[in-house]
């Protein structure tokens, strides 16, 4: 597979562009600052409190801002020439990726200093921010392939924001509901569970289990992704 730096870097400016000016995208990345803003005014020093707000980043910058980035490329039909263009499969993907995941990295970093949130080992849960990232980009880049315009990804995006934000939520109930036990091996659960293991003692196992877990959803999603995006070129 060739890449090259020079389309890929073509792409990013385009997604840059294309992000400043829909108000309507781009004004998805204040959410999450303003809610790690107001759990620190409000005394909040919950890690699950700390972790709502970074989930939230991931599906309300990376996913959700990722699918319509795409879907506005469909709607305009300029998806189709980009996949008839000579950018390759990783040109095409690193490209409409890469701005994401600057955008996503760097709201997450201010929601974290927002809410106050003094992570106790800052590098592994650094490379596990990583690689959640790049699973959320994954499944917007999936969403945004199944959508026609950016209001419909707006509307297939929504069960991710709920499931994969809110989810964690959903073990606290999972004493009177044993099936929301499930809810545990989401990466948006895997993730607070490594950041709780961080602030203790903890094992590598600790630490390998929601790694794996995490690049697990990740593989999964960029295979499935890439399967639709080649039946969308033959299309």
């Amino acid at each position: 597979m060739n890449i090259s730096m020079t389309r890929i870097q073509a792409i990013l400016m385009k997604d840059y562009k294309e992000f400043s000016r829909n108000y309507a995208v781009s004004i998805m990345a204040l959410m999450p600052l303003i809610l790690a803003f107001l759990y620190n005014k409000l005394g909040t020093v919950n890690i699950n409190a700390y972790f709502l707000t970074i989930n939230m980043t991931f599906s309300l910058v990376t996913a959700y801002v990722q699918c319509c980035l795409i879907a506005e490329e469909k709607e305009k039909n300029t998806l189709r020439n980009l996949l008839l263009s000579p950018a390759s499969l990783g040109d095409i993907l690193i490209g409409k990726s890469l701005f994401v995941f600057i955008v996503t990295m760097i709201v997450v970093a201010m929601t974290i200093f927002l809410s106050g949130y003094r992570p106790a080992n800052l590098f592994i849960l650094a490379i596990a921010l990583i690689l959640s990232a790049v699973f959320y980009i994954a499944l917007g880049t999936l969403c945004g392939l199944f959508a026609k315009s950016v209001m419909e990804g707006s509307i297939i995006v929504l069960p991710v924001i709920i499931i994969f934000s809110l989810g964690p939520l959903a073990l606290q109930l999972s004493a009177a509901y044993p099936i929301l036990k499930i809810a545990e091996w989401l990466p948006s659960s895997q993730l607070i569970l490594l950041a709780e293991a961080l602030e203790g003692k903890y094992t590598t196992m600790d630490v390998i289990i929601p790694m794996a877990t995490i690049i697990a959803w990740s593989l999964v999603t960029w295979i499935v992704t890439g399967f639709i995006y080649k039946k969308r070129m033959v299309d």
